[in-house]
């Protein structure tokens, strides 16, 4: 790592554009005090954010560090801390974070950090990488000093998680990765945050506005208010999880989101459900908000619409607020197959836009070209 001759250690925060790019924005206010008042040192530090796109094109760890290491050489900072919303692996694991002591530059994966508290861990995880980079190093008896780990509880805090020697020396000369189940679902949970489910609603509007047309009209129906009263609870259920999972279906088929991969190894297969369950999760995420929407909007449409008197003698039933709530419930389930139906009239690329990140979207047009070609 180079040194400052000022006495001053800058630290570049190297940030895919959108999601990384905010996080690194946001924690560099307050970075350069944290660092000083942790190093003890009476070291100053300068924090820098930089947005570019480092990643596209390639999940190689070795092409990637060598992109860093060369943006780094390019430029007057002393510590380069790269952060992408990609899930990168390491030999079939999980990648953390990805070191490199001699040119004082670190790779930290955001997914693995989970999908709570992510701008409190990625902090923490950049705060110890940098101190790790800019603290003592151990001279070996030949070639460059030797890696220490890193300063702070970062394995604790990323558990199940390990030190894994590379020996690709050219490129890093330290790895964190997760594994295990528990490392699985923090990783699977990070790749949901970074897509974002939340935004799969404004980015169906065309699926909702049949959703709410299918509903608005199944209030009135007086068929749809005997079916309610019939249903028992476990029915409604059933209805729940039928029509949920035919819209999860029906948008990840129509919209091609199902990731194929043209390898056949068994960390390419690994990868691939990774990504698929990523997907359902997301976009399961989104529809269930979306269903959750369509029961208030319901409720809210019979208590202005409905007529206890017409409703009590079409299904011998008086309309209180248990019958208001079953019929809300059992029209949501009716609207949301409507609203399958209404979401074939989406753009395929409206609807990866809503379901995936930017990082994610650029993947997939770089697997889908690599297949075509």
């Amino acid at each position: 790592m180079r040194v400052s001759s000022q006495g001053v250690t800058v630290v570049a925060l190297l940030a895919d554009p959108d999601a990384p790019t905010e996080i690194a924005q946001r924690m560099a206010r307050m970075l350069p005090d944290r660092l000083a008042d942790r190093s003890g040192q009476g070291r100053r530090f300068d924090v820098e954010v930089v947005s570019e796109p480092f990643t596209s094109g390639t999940e190689d760890l070795s092409t990637l560090m060598r992109r860093i290491i060369d943006r780094g050489n390019a430029e007057d900072w002393d510590i380069v801390v790269a952060l992408t919303d990609l899930p990168l692996h390491s030999h079939g694991r999980k990648l953390a974070v990805d070191l490199n002591h001699e040119h004082g530059l670190a790779l930290l994966s955001l997914p693995s950090l989970g999908g709570l508290r992510l701008q409190t861990r990625a902090r923490r995880a950049v705060e110890e990488a940098v101190l790790g980079l800019a603290g003592p190093q151990t001279p070996g008896a030949e070639g460059p000093p030797r890696s220490q780990p890193l300063p702070g509880p970062l394995v604790d805090r990323l558990a199940p998680a390990h030190p894994d020697r590379t020996g690709e020396k050219e490129t890093d000369d330290l790895r964190y990765v997760v594994s295990g189940p528990r490392g699985y679902l923090r990783v699977l949970a990070g790749m949901v945050r970074a897509n974002r489910p939340w935004r799969l609603v404004p980015g169906l509007s065309k699926a909702l506005a049949a959703a709410l047309a299918t509903g608005a009209v199944s209030i009135v129906n007086s068929t749809v208010w005997s079916l309610a009263t019939s249903l028992s609870t476990p029915r409604l259920v059933i209805a729940t999880v039928g029509s949920i999972a035919i819209m999860i279906g029906w948008l990840i088929v129509d919209a091609q989101l199902w990731h194929r991969s043209a390898e056949v190894s068994r960390e390419a297969r690994q990868r691939a459900r990774l990504y698929n369950a990523s997907t359902v999760m997301t976009v399961g995420i989104g529809v269930l908000v979306c269903y959750g929407g369509l029961i208030v909007i319901n409720l809210v449409w019979a208590l202005f619409i409905l007529n206890g008197q017409v409703f009590a003698s079409t299904t011998r039933t008086p309309l209180d607020a248990a019958e208001y709530w079953t019929l809300s419930w059992f029209v949501a389930s009716v609207a949301t197959v409507g609203g399958a139906l209404g979401s074939g009239l989406e753009s395929d690329e409206a609807i990866r836009a809503a379901a995936y990140s930017k990082r994610e979207q650029e993947r997939r047009h770089m697997l889908q070209d690599d297949n075509g070609d």
